[in-house]
């Protein structure tokens, strides 16, 4: 008899797949973390990544509100299920931290990052830098006779793919925000 794959409900029919049909998936998610605004709050949550060694891939921290002192953290990371469950507990046992949405679970959400590109070129690969800029809509926010720095917002996915494309041109230097994100909706 195949072995019954949880995650599809699918049959194996090969003797050649030897994928673990119990494995867990490693899902990327973006948190929203409200904390307050005092020192030391964002060491705490860094503080309990780093301590049971979970990665973040994207950090960005900001006062969103003056008069209650409060901030929000947006972390994107990555786990299993469970672990993502875990970090989510862990984080809003943390006294200072008031609430912990998951942005991926939650519904559909806007994700935007900054990200400026130093790209160097002469003759050819300068045109053909300032030709996929135009196409990716960044922005010429410096310029010499020898390089570019261009101004880029999007998703994270958009950001990579136009540091891809100017590699090959000269690209020198990449300064990321991080991720900020929004739920949809009201």
């Amino acid at each position: 008899m195949s072995p019954l794959n949880i995650k599809t409900g699918s049959t194996s029919h090969s003797a050649y797949d030897l994928r673990d049909p119990y494995a867990e998936v490693i899902e990327s998610h973006t948190l929203a973390v409200i904390v307050d605004n005092e020192p030391g709050v964002l060491a705490r949550v860094i503080g309990l990544f780093s301590g049971r060694g979970y990665n973040i891939e994207s950090l960005t921290v900001a006062e969103t509100d003056h008069t209650g002192h409060l901030s929000r953290i947006t972390i994107v990371t990555r786990g299993t299920p469970q672990i993502i469950a875990q970090i989510k507990a862990q984080l809003a046992r943390i006294v200072p931290v008031h609430e912990v949405h998951d942005l991926t679970e939650e519904g559909p959400s806007v994700q935007r990052e900054l990200a400026l590109f130093k790209v160097a070129g002469k003759g050819e690969h300068r045109i053909e830098a300032l030709r996929l800029a135009e196409i990716f809509r960044a922005h010429v926010v410096d310029s010499t006779l020898e390089s570019f720095v261009f101004e880029m917002t999007g998703t994270p996915e958009k950001i990579d793919s136009f540091a891809e494309l100017m590699r090959p041109l000269g690209l020198r230097e990449i300064a990321r925000t991080g991720v900020a994100a929004l739920a949809r909706g009201a």
